[in-house]
């Protein structure tokens, strides 16, 4: 039952039509420049490594950081990529996952910090944070599209959205865990809020924060597939072209790359998290 009428998408619509695109479209041009511009040099990059190169040097990492397991696994999962001629596309992928994964923690972690540090900052960040995470990821992509166009850029855009909450909320909650007496005892010494932080704080929140970050990641891949509805390159546009054309070998082979890329990832974020 209708008790009154509500023009929230009239609302919406003249807000984003009227002003915003008109009033801050050549910011929202730099920006999408300059993140185009950096996703096209670590696409480059990774591209111009020789895969045999690259594999030897993941593989290195991944013992080196989790063990000889996953140091296997991720050369079996890489020589996969190679034989089904998906190497190009999870180079894009892995792409589109670094420059959003970066941007949720130059951003995340600052805003975490400062979080654990004021409570009016807490107060406002979490129905922000609560929003982002439980509003559909599908509808990320509407706002991306009309502000960034199509391609790698509105996916970046929106999966940094997607992913950055969990960067900042353990941030908060290692910030926030940091036992009281070792805080007082570096007061004590005559420790500055900055040192404090830097020297005490941070490191032994380090193990919650790189939690996080595990999890940034793991949501950025989890939107690879949807990022593909607006252009995204990548093993995800692999995943859509299967499923528009019905064609499940193609879907498969596509998700089984994306399968790889993610446990390869959490397994060596997991080793680069320090024990308490």
């Amino acid at each position: 039952m209708n008790y009154f009428y509500l023009p929230l998408e009239e609302w919406t619509n003249d807000f984003v039509n009227d002003w915003l695109i008109p009033t801050l479209g050549p910011f929202f041009d730099a920006i999408g420049g300059m993140i185009g511009s950096l996703l096209e040099w670590i696409n480059w990059m990774l591209n111009a490594i020789p895969a045999e190169i690259l594999t030897i040097i993941v593989v290195a990492l991944a013992w080196y950081l989790a063990g000889k397991g996953v140091a296997i696994f991720s050369l079996i999962g890489l020589l996969y990529l190679g034989s089904v001629d998906l190497w190009g596309e999870g180079m894009q992928t892995l792409a589109i996952i670094f420059v959003s994964t970066f941007l949720s923690i130059v951003i995340g972690i600052p805003i975490g910090i400062w979080s654990a540090k004021s409570e009016g900052v807490q107060r406002i960040v979490r129905p922000v944070l609560d929003f982002m995470q439980t509003l559909p990821s599908f509808v990320y992509l509407i706002p991306a599209i009309l502000l960034f166009g199509l391609g790698g850029v509105p996916a970046v855009i929106s999966t940094f959205v997607f992913a950055t909450p969990p960067c900042v909320r353990l941030t908060n909650l290692g910030i926030r865990q940091v036992p009281g007496d070792v805080v007082e005892a570096a007061r004590a010494f005559g420790s500055t809020s900055g040192q404090m932080l830097i020297k005490v704080q941070l490191p032994l929140a380090l193990p919650t924060i790189m939690a996080g970050v595990n999890q940034t990641i793991m949501l950025a891949l989890s939107m690879a597939v949807i990022a593909a509805m607006i252009g995204a390159p990548g093993l995800g546009s692999i995943v859509l072209s299967g499923i528009s054309s019905v064609n499940v070998g193609l879907g498969l082979v596509g998700g089984l790359g994306i399968v790889v890329l993610a446990i390869i990832l959490d397994r060596i974020t997991q080793g680069l998290k320090p024990e308490r």
